[in-house]
């Protein structure tokens, strides 16, 4: 969905800290500085962090807090009373409010604001859906993922569903491998768009910038459908619709046309030449529409939300006229 089918581990990194550490060190590391030493004491522990503590004085030599390039000569006293690493804050509930739109006994679906990250990782280790749906319903602990089974970007808004049982997370899995979940988002691109299309492009990793998506030869099978539905100068407003679900999809596939995301940072122009547009501050995209099979009745459902108050003020804005 601009966001991903796939999903990241669950697992906690082998490098998570115990509450304290006492340790002696060997007169065979005599000579070390003290970071080297560290090193070697606590290899369960990335250089950096160790580092980190060092910096914030929660690693004592004899009581005292030493620096790093000192020398250790052997029998000093580590100790080591740092609090938990940050990733013990991914599998820990946090009162974060939802806007939830549907819920039942297998599904529960909600309008994600803009700003939300998804599932917890580097830099956002907490305040995550994931944390939030922990909060929310304890037994969520029991599905992998807490029972998100797609995503939407951190600046992107909208509708996501998740499973609040196993048998439920499977049977979305199916559906979305299958093409079957319906998923409509409203973007406001840049430039003038003269009628919809389809984008028929693979999508992968970025050859030379790691951190971007791109059209590439080499990637994953990616269809977007869009669809015009309103037009203003230098800009206009699209619905597009996902048959499959790449990271950063609607954003890749626009861009790859010519048309990127109005307020996208990393595919779209820094300037549109219009105040309203170039002060809007995160990509324009909301996913308004969400449709699925009920994984227990096989009723067919659907949900549609309204825009968000920043997007819906933008496109007034826009429909006042030039300026």
């Amino acid at each position: 969905m601009n966001e991903r089918a796939d999903y990241i581990p669950a697992d906690l990194p082998a490098d998570d800290a115990d509450a304290c550490e006492v340790v002696t060190i060997p007169v065979e590391l005599g000579g070390l500085r003290l970071d080297q030493a560290l090193a070697r004491l606590f290899p369960q522990h990335s250089r950096s962090r160790l580092q980190g503590w060092l910096k914030e004085g929660w690693i004592r030599v004899d009581g005292a807090s030493p620096d790093a390039r000192r020398k250790v000569w052997g029998g000093e006293c580590i100790e080591i009373d740092a609090p938990p690493p940050p990733e013990v804050a991914a599998e820990l509930p946090e009162d974060i409010p939802l806007a939830v739109v549907f819920e039942d006994d297998d599904l529960l679906v909600i309008d994600k604001p803009a700003g939300l990250v998804v599932h917890p990782g580097s830099g956002n280790w907490s305040g995550t859906l994931l944390n939030a749906l922990l909060h929310r319903n304890s037994a969520l602990a029991g599905v992998p993922r807490a029972g998100i089974v797609h995503r939407l970007d951190k600046d992107t808004s909208g509708l996501m569903v998740v499973a609040k049982t196993l048998a439920a997370q499977t049977e979305l899995v199916r559906q979305l491998q299958a093409r079957t979940v319906r998923r409509h988002y409203r973007a406001l691109v840049q430039g003038e768009l003269t009628a919809g299309g389809t984008v028929d492009a693979p999508i992968g990793r970025h050859p030379t910038q790691r951190t971007r998506m791109a059209v590439v030869g080499n990637g994953r099978p990616a269809v977007t459908h869009y669809l015009v539905t309103e037009r203003f100068p230098r800009v206009t407003l699209v619905e597009c619709r996902l048959e499959t679900g790449r990271t950063h999809q609607i954003r890749v596939h626009m861009a790859h046309i010519g048309h990127p995301l109005v307020g996208d940072p990393v595919y779209g122009a820094r300037r549109c030449g219009d105040v309203r547009l170039d002060a809007f501050p995160r990509q324009a995209l909301h996913a308004f529409r969400l449709g699925l099979v009920h994984p227990r009745s096989g009723a067919a459902m659907s949900w549609e939300v309204p825009m968000p108050a920043d997007f819906a003020a933008l496109l007034d804005g826009l429909r006042g006229g030039p300026r």
